[in-house]
């Protein structure tokens, strides 16, 4: 399955323009603790029950997820989009990226 994945800008341009953006943190709390998007949900990824918790969440949202790098993001889209959510949108280069554009 695949999905997009925006750089920072085209990220925050996409999330702020769909009203059913649900902008998803996938960090860890100690990472959440250095900043974070405004608005973001915090779910963490290396929870044991990260799976069963991420399928709670409204597939008929727009999820747009990031985490550090943008590689724990990338595997939580991949398996939200395996799980039938049909609009994931992971952030490129993630937090680390999000941080240096200053957007």
């Amino acid at each position: 399955m695949s999905f997009p994945n925006l750089g920072p800008a085209e990220f925050k341009a996409a999330f702020e323009a769909d009203e059913n953006a649900v902008v998803l943190d996938v960090r860890t709390p100690d990472e959440i603790a250095e900043g974070k998007i405004e608005r973001a949900i915090e779910l963490n990824f290396f929870d044991d029950n990260f799976q069963q918790e991420v399928l709670k969440l409204d597939a008929n949202k727009s999820y747009y997820i990031y985490c550090r790098s943008g590689r724990r993001s990338a595997n939580a889209c991949a398996f939200l989009a395996q799980n039938g959510y049909a609009k994931v949108t992971n952030l490129d280069g993630g937090m680390m990226a999000w941080e240096v554009a200053k957007v």
